[in-house]
This record gives structure tokens, C-alpha cells and sequence, in this order.
């Protein structure tokens, strides 16, 4: 059975709820607070969980992958620091939700997503037919998408155990990536600045817990 897409009353009001958390927490960016309020984050996930889809907490998503945290989520674009009509690489497209916070913020989104059957689900999503600036492609994240380069900023939303050095040279110098680093259960985020001599300019964040980014494609 087709799904129907119905934003409430309701949901708009956890919403506003969920917004005021974020903000408690130090979310200061209004162009990541507009779009949160803006998109409906119960569309992302099953229909049994309409309702707290609005917690801030991960949910799983299928393909051993998750939903982030709208904390996250929010912290990561905070970071990026995204103006209208900048291009950026999103590695792990996942539910969709990340891309759509970044396209609502003007991005122009190209995002990679390696589990096959998370990319064939979206294939025809809400998503796709809300923001034609966001392009989708199944492939490897460690080999960003060298054709479309280079990014204004690139944003990983998985563990990296080292910093890709593929991802670094599609990156515009006075670009930045954010990127969450380190295996085990918890990485630092880390926001890297591409200088105008080559040099990489490196800033540490909070620790954050993310699925691990792993290599090649999977079917």
C-alpha cells in the first residue's frame, strides 16, 4: 500500500518542540533551525513511529544503518556553515533526512549512498520530488564523485577511520568538510578548511557516536 504523506498540526507542534530543544542545546544557526521546522521528519521513517519521530534520537533505518539524531543532524549543518547555491558532497545519504535539512538550506546536495537497497527505497521518495537541486548516486564514499568536483563543502555522516584523501582533493580551497573521526564508539568532529597554500586547517568539536564509513559498494 502507497504511503500518504500528511504533515499535522501535530507534527508541526513537536516540531517547534523539537526546535526549542535544539536551540536549549546551542543550535544557533537560524537557516538550520528554519529548516528543521521545515521539514517533516516523521516522512523519513516508518508510519508506526510518526508520532517520536520528533525525539531526538537515532532510528533504524534497515541495512544495519541509522536516522541521526536531530542534534546531530543540526550540529553537523551548524558546522558547515551552508550558503544558497553552494555544491555539497554528502557521503551516506542513509533516510534522506540530512540531504534534505542541507537542500532546504539552498545546498546543491550531491549525495553518495553505498547500501543498495537503501539507495533503490529512495529511488522515487519525497525527498527526490521536493528539491530538484539534490542529486543522489549509489557508490563508494571514499571515492567521492570526481566529476561534479570540486565541492564547496563536503559532509561525512558516518565514523571515518582516516580522513579520505580523495575527499580532500575534490574540495575547493577555502572550502570545509565536517567530519566525524576515529573508529570505536565515539569520534571527535572535526571541521577541516582547505587553506589557499594547500595546508589543511583542522578544528575539534564534541565527541558523537556514528555508524562506521566503510569502503566499496554493497548489494
Amino acid at each position: 500500500m502507497k504511503r500518504e504523506y500528511v504533515d499535522t498540526y501535530q507534527h508541526k507542534g513537536l516540531r517547534k518542540q523539537l526546535v526549542d530543544l535544539l536551540r536549549e542545546k546551542g543550535i544557533t544557526d537560524n537557516n538550520v533551525l528554519d529548516a528543521i521546522t521545515a521539514i517533516p521528519r516523521h516522512f523519513f521513517l516508518d508510519s508506526g513511529f510518526d508520532i517520536i519521530a520528533y525525539e531526538n534520537r537515532a532510528f533504524d533505518i534497515g541495512a544495519d544503518q541509522t536516522i541521526s539524531h536531530p542534534y546531530t543532524v543540526a550540529y553537523q549543518s551548524q558546522l558547515l556553515q551552508v550558503k544558497k547555491m553552494e555544491k555539497v558532497l554528502e557521503i551516506g545519504t542513509g533516510s534522506m533526512y540530512q540531504s534534505a535539512v542541507l537542500a532546504e538550506m539552498g545546498a546543491r546536495v550531491f549525495s553518495i549512498e553505498r547500501q543498495k537497497q537503501l539507495f533503490d527505497e529512495k529511488s522515487k521518495f519525497y525527498v527526490r520530488t521536493k528539491y530538484f537541486s539534490a542529486k543522489f548516486f549509489y557508490g563508494d564514499g571514499f571515492e567521492g564523485l570526481p566529476t561534479y568536483a570540486p565541492f564547496d563543502k563536503i559532509l561525512i555522516t558516518a565514523a571515518a577511520p582516516f580522513i579520505p584523501p580523495k575527499l580532500l582533493a575534490q574540495l575547493k580551497t577555502g572550502g570545509c568538510m565536517v567530519i566525524p573521526l576515529d573508529e570505536g564508539s565515539e569520534q571527535r568532529m572535526l571541521r577541516l578548511t582547505k587553506m589557499a597554500d594547500g595546508t589543511i586547517q583542522e578544528e575539534s568539536f564534541e565527541a558523537f557516536s556514528f555508524v562506521p564509513m566503510l569502503t566499496g559498494k554493497n548489494r
